[in-house]
């Protein structure tokens, strides 16, 4: 009777979870329909509708457009370029393409107002060259809807870089030596034969970078642009409307639903347009003189613009204020920022690891659906979790209070929606899909044969996890912890509404003195944040540098074969 008790709360523990882990997505979505039932939340959506959503998706479809357009420019032209042709300086630039990926877009978005403002760097130099005064030219104001643009866009893109590189690299030689046998030039075979081939792997790539671009706050609010985002914002604070905040949530929640089936249907075409793993990868084309020269500086211009030019602004902005490295309360940001990144990192490892552990002892449809379920969050939006946590546990403090008063008399105060438990809860649902997904590539690495053979020495499951599987996991386990803890350090809009009272964090300090227009008091802050950043950008480098490795020496073992085999042959 034990064991059956037992075996049930094994097979519904992960739908358990993974509902748990979605309520605040079910929150959300769930206001749209009360909306739409409620005499009073009917007026106030009508009025949404009427007056300010017109202008949100105008926005935010202008932002999408132009920042998907871009970013297939600039991810296409330098994944093809590093990958097809062969030039000095080719080799950093492959890795050199990632580091965008390590500076948030709100901290890029700050650092280029400080540069291109009337008192910045830029505008200074051209007064100081050419005499001019104020009035006496033209310079295009960067917060605004086209700097929006141009910020999240050099920010964006390597992560169409990163994957349409993966698929040019698994395009055959065969092919691309039939092209050039046909007579055409490497822009031709480009575009008649590379690019139809990698088409699924772009729009997997500008898809997500359309995610990043529907979530992103610090940096359209700082710029002025009224996106959904801000809009949330600005309807729940400003306005003191929560159903409002929710109605519009559930909106952008759909839009990120669509993009999200566009990924998963691109992730299933690129199996089929792959059709030549294994093979020899195409000879690059040998590029020398000026069209070197030009290869390097269109590769070299999107690092200089998206990572490098921001880290010197924040590196001397730092410099400036030397005293706040000293500052006790900056030392408290630092402590604060690494005491939720730790628990949020541990807090979500720990679940990965039972989800993806149960799915592996039991891998029915039941347990896939309930993993991927537990796994959406990471696409959704840190406003959109943030609000769809704050309303369920909002309710439930208010329950408990009313309980605890009438029979203790006591008012226990928020015990949930006023401490870091709502963070920490959000920073679940945000980042959850992280660690399962590098959890789960661990496990898949480990023969089952070793799980069997643990069941045979008479090894219950839960010592077959500790005693086997945790030795053979702690890289992968580590490597969650380290993705989730950089996340969290980054995240800005679900701390900013779910924070305490009179807490705050490295992300928040340097939204805060943006906000106050002390963009180099911001800088300490902001550089500690680009630091950690660059951890997961070393990591991910170095995973691509070994999986190519072993590519290619996989690729060279028939010839090692034919080399060996030839004596005796002979």
């Amino acid at each position: 009777m034990q064991e059956q008790a037992l075996a049930a709360v094994r097979r519904f523990s992960l739908p358990l979870l993974a509902s748990i882990v979605c309520l605040p997505l079910l929150v959300v979505v769930g206001a749209f329909f009360v909306g739409l039932a409620g005499a009073e939340q009917r007026d106030t959506l009508h009025h949404l509708w009427q007056y300010v959503i017109g202008e949100y998706v105008l926005h935010t479809l202008m932002l999408m457009v132009g920042v998907g357009l871009l970013v297939t420019l600039l991810g296409v032209s330098s994944a093809w370029l590093t990958t097809a042709c062969n030039f000095k300086g080719v080799t950093w630039l492959r890795w050199a393409l990632l580091l965008p990926l390590a500076m948030p877009a709100y901290i890029t978005a700050y650092t280029y107002s400080g540069m291109l403002s009337f008192e910045g760097s830029v505008q200074s130099l051209l007064r100081a060259l050419f005499n001019w005064d104020f009035g006496d030219y033209y310079f295009p104001e960067i917060r605004s809807l086209t700097g929006a643009i141009l910020v999240l866009s050099f920010v964006l893109f390597p992560y169409v870089y990163l994957i349409t590189r993966a698929a040019f690299l698994e395009q055959s030689r065969a092919t691309m030596e039939a092209s050039r046998v046909l007579g055409l030039s490497p822009w031709r075979s480009f575009w008649r034969v590379a690019l139809p081939m990698a088409r699924p792997a772009i729009a997997t790539g500008v898809t997500l970078a359309l995610m990043e671009t529907l979530a992103d706050y610090g940096t359209v609010q700082f710029y002025g642009v009224t996106t959904f985002t801000t809009g949330i914002f600005r309807t729940w604070y400003g306005m003191g409307d929560p159903v409002g905040a929710l109605q519009l949530a559930s909106i952008l929640l759909s839009a990120v639903v669509i993009l999200m089936v566009v990924e998963r249907i691109s992730r299933r075409q690129s199996k089929y347009h792959n059709g030549n793993r294994g093979s020899q990868p195409a000879r690059p084309f040998e590029l020398n003189g000026w069209k070197a020269v030009a290869a390097f500086s269109a590769c070299f211009l999107p690092v200089l613009i998206g990572f490098i030019l921001p880290a010197l602004q924040l590196m001397a902005w730092s410099f400036r204020h030397l005293d706040t490295w000293l500052d006790p309360n900056f030392h408290q940001l630092i402590r604060n920022s690494i005491f939720l990144a730790l628990l949020a990192s541990l807090l979500t490892v720990l679940i990965a690891l039972w989800f993806c552990y149960g799915k592996r002892r039991q891998p029915t449809a039941w347990t896939r659906l309930s993993v991927n379920f537990a796994s959406v969050g990471y696409a959704i939006p840190g406003v959109v979790v943030a609000v769809g946590v704050i309303v369920p546990f909002a309710w439930f403090d208010q329950q408990l209070i009313a309980l605890s008063k009438s029979l203790f008399g006591i008012n226990p105060g928020l015990v949930l929606s006023g401490t870091i438990l709502a963070l920490l809860f959000a920073y679940l649902v945000r980042f959850l899909s992280v660690s399962i997904q590098t959890v789960d590539s661990g496990l898949a690495q480990i023969s089952p044969a070793m799980d069997e053979s643990g069941r045979i020495l008479g090894l219950k499951s839960s010592q077959v996890l500790t005693r086997i599987h945790f030795p053979l996991l702690k890289t992968s386990l580590l490597t969650a912890g380290i993705l989730v803890f950089v996340d969290v350090l980054k995240e800005l809009p679900a701390t900013l509404i779910l924070r305490p009272f009179n807490f705050n964090t490295l992300a928040v300090r340097a939204y805060e003195m943006a906000g106050d227009e002390r963009l180099a008091q911001a800088g300490p802050a902001a550089l500690m944040i680009v630091i950690a950043g660059l951890i997961p950008v070393i990591l991910l480098s170095r995973a691509i540098q070994a999986r190519h490795q072993s590519k290619q020496e996989l690729k060279t073992l028939p010839q090692k074969a034919e080399e060996i085999y030839e004596p005796v042959k002979a």
